[in-house]
């Protein structure tokens, strides 16, 4: 991929986007060659399957997909240099893992430029084994930060739900699935949402998590903000917390 795009001899970067990083649409920008900014977004989208660390940043770069601007070119290129930089990294999978299953999310409120929406990020493991993992900026417009929990919390159920599902094929049955939120508010409205009307325009599709915490099909626990892997998902890092948080996703140095 470094060599297709002519950034094999790049400076190596240590992380994949700077936290001064704000993409806008840029439409005074200069405007650049969208097949070529197309080709290295569906380079690093495929990437993505094995790279979790880059979810995020080639997420947010595919959005400018129609009219690509220098800005995101530039915001692409230094993805690449990461990548240089981070060859040796790897998603580890270590023999005899549990099917202990648990779920972190979380989400960026109003982090997109554009319109304001708000990112969800969310990861499931099985025992220390990183299984899914995914970035996507939310339909509705969240109005608080609890809101835009709340929503990420509802697609980490849609993913515990699933894995429940899947696990029976296998005769594996798991009673509860934590799933771990660092957002009181967002934990209490999963408990008891009739008590927060200013919420109601929230799609009622999201409401189904409350009816799955009262059927003891999952939990929501609290987990600090600094521990929440799925941070890793909805917004840049400075270099020390997205080091810890990538080591949390299992991302290590492979060993011939």
């Amino acid at each position: 991929m470094l060599k297709k795009f002519g950034l094999e001899d790049s400076k190596p970067m240590k992380t994949p986007m700077s936290t001064e990083t704000k993409l806008t649409r840029d439409e005074e920008g200069e405007s650049v060659d969208n097949t070529k900014y197309r080709g290295m977004i569906g380079s690093l989208l495929y990437l993505t399957a094995s790279r979790p660390d880059i979810m995020f940043s080639v997420c947010l770069c595919a959005r400018f997909q129609e009219d690509p601007k220098t800005s995101h070119l530039e915001a692409v290129k230094r993805i690449f240099r990461y990548i240089k930089g981070t060859t040796h990294l790897g998603l580890w999978y270590p023999k005899g893992s549990g099917i202990e299953t648990i779920v972190y999310a979380d989400s960026d409120h109003a982090g997109d430029y554009v319109d304001r929406k708000s990112t969800s990020g969310v990861c499931t493991f099985m025992g220390c084994c990183l299984t899914s993992w995914f970035s996507k900026k939310q339909t509705a417009l969240a109005i608080s930060t609890t809101e835009a929990e709340y929503v990420s919390a509802g697609k980490a159920c849609q993913q515990a739900l699933w894995m429940k599902q899947a696990l029976i094929d296998y005769g594996v049955r798991l009673d509860d699935i934590p799933i771990m939120c660092d957002n009181p508010g967002a934990i209490h409205l999963s408990k008891n949402p009739v008590k927060h009307s200013r919420t109601k325009h929230i799609e009622i599709s999201h409401y189904f998590l409350h009816d799955n915490v009262q059927k003891g099909n999952i939990s929501i626990e609290k987990v600090s903000s600094e521990d929440n892997i799925a941070d890793i998902l909805t917004k840049p890092l400075k270099r020390e917390p997205f080091n810890y948080l990538r080591l949390g996703l299992g991302m290590m140095e492979q060993i011939d």
